[in-house]
């Protein structure tokens, strides 16, 4: 299948250079796996806790917390208090799209069917064998 880049009225312009600095600021924080699988639990759960996310990326709740706080000053994730607990979720379903587009682009690399086509695999071909 070949993909056209259509110019028409209706595309988008050229982000300013703050929207890039931004941007570039986000992919940044993407560019560590603990922060992008902290950020991918986000995206499986609504909410967790410190504590919650240390044990589910193996770290101590210290090393988390560091990695947390500088996903909250770039605006991936945020928090809220409930009684002593502070919990994360992700900030908005961009970053959810950002972060799952981007394990999904990197599982698409491999020569498996990719986790996330499991149900689009032929009869004939299973979820993890080469094509």
């Amino acid at each position: 299948m070949d993909y056209y880049l259509r110019m028409s009225e209706d595309m988008q312009p050229m982000p300013s250079a703050d929207e890039v600095d931004l941007a570039v600021e986000v992919f940044r924080m993407l560019s560590d796996g603990t922060r992008l699988r902290l950020l991918w639990c986000l995206t499986q759960r609504p909410e967790m806790s410190v504590n919650d996310l240390a044990a589910a990326v193996d770290k101590s709740a210290t090393s988390v917390s560091q990695h947390l706080a500088k996903l909250r000053l770039a605006r991936l994730v945020q928090t809220r208090r409930d009684g002593v607990s502070i919990l994360y979720r992700l900030d908005s379903d961009h970053a959810r799209r950002l972060v799952v587009e981007g394990v999904h682009h990197a599982e698409h690399q491999g020569d498996r069917v990719p986790a996330h086509h499991a149900g689009d695999a032929p009869a004939h071909l299973e979820v993890g064998e080469q094509r």
